[in-house]
Formats: C-alpha cells, structure tokens, sequence
C-alpha cells in the first residue's frame, strides 16, 4: 500500500461525496470513469462485478467505492474510500439541513428544491446509462429496463417483486427466441 493511492482515492471520492445530488445511483457513471478510464484502477468486466457486489450486499449501494478502495490499496483503501464518500456528504447534509430548516417558508427554499430534482434525476440516468452501456445488455436488456420502467410508471405502487418476474419471464421469452 502506498500513500499516493490513499491520497488519489480520497482525491476521487471526496469530490463525488458532495456532488452526490441524487443519491449514490446519481454518481455511478462518475465513479465507474475514474476507476477504469482514469485511473485504470479496475477493468469494465471487474467494475460490472463489483456494482452487482454491492447492491446485493446490504447498505448502501454505493459500498461500491469501499469495495474499489480495497482493489485498490486492501483494507486500508477499503476505509479510506468509504470515509471519503460518506463524510463529507454527510457532514454538509447536517449543515444545510440546520440552515435549510430555519428558512422552510421562504421562496428560494421551494425553487432550491424544485431546481435541484431534476439535476438529480439527470445524475441517475447518466448511472443507468453507464451501466448499460458497460453490461452489453443488448436489445433484451433494453426491453426489460423500458418494461420495468413503463410499469412502474402506469402503475407506481406496482409490487418491486412483480417487476422482477416479469423481468424473469421476458428473460426467458427472449433467450427461448434466440435458441
């Protein structure tokens, strides 16, 4: 373990910490270009695998960058790449949540909430994107995801288990056609 990989894992992940808006999906794309463009720390093969590693785990779904500081540089980059996406954003969501609560009635507060939904919506698409493109899903996965999101659309209180045997059965569908 060298000190120039902790420092270049907290150069990375601090940035994405505050630029989280969105939640963790929203900085999926950011972190998988720095991880296997930028700093060729995982290849796009290790980097799918260590996504799906970390939203089977429980927690947070972005354990994804506890499980790159470990490729990284073992535990220690383990913990530092955790610390350094989880504290700063933590530490300023204290904060503007203590002066955002004090100004709760007035008008910037509503348009700073209004303005800031679809930057994170945004975020999250370029996530899914990434994904996709770094799967090679293809046109099954292409009609699964359009699927599941047009279901969840029409009907939102759509059971999430539901979602998933569908997805199954059009899995199925589709490779049966293939054969």
């Amino acid at each position: 373990m060298r000190d120039d990989d902790l420092l270049t894992l907290i150069a990375v992940f601090v940035p994405f910490s505050l630029l989280s808006i969105g939640g963790g999906s929203a900085i999926i794309a950011g972190i998988q270009h720095e991880s296997v463009a930028v700093h060729s720390w995982i290849s796009s093969r290790e980097f799918i695998d260590l996504f799906a590693i970390s939203r089977a785990a429980p927690g947070p779904g972005t354990m994804l960058a506890t499980l790159i500081g470990w490729k990284v540089a073992g535990w220690w980059g383990a913990l530092v790449a955790t610390m350094a996406l989880f504290l700063p954003s933590s530490l300023l969501c204290y904060g503007v949540i203590k002066v955002s609560n004090a100004h709760k009635a007035k008008r910037w507060h509503k348009a700073m909430r209004e303005g800031l939904a679809p930057v994170g919506v945004g975020l999250v698409i370029a996530g899914v994107i990434s994904i996709f493109r770094l799967a090679g899903g293809g046109l099954s996965a292409l009609v699964i995801t359009v699927t599941s999101a047009i279901v969840l659309i029409w009907i939102p209180r759509f059971p999430t288990l539901g979602v998933l045997v569908l997805g199954a059965a059009t899995t199925m569908a589709i490779y049966s056609l293939d054969v």
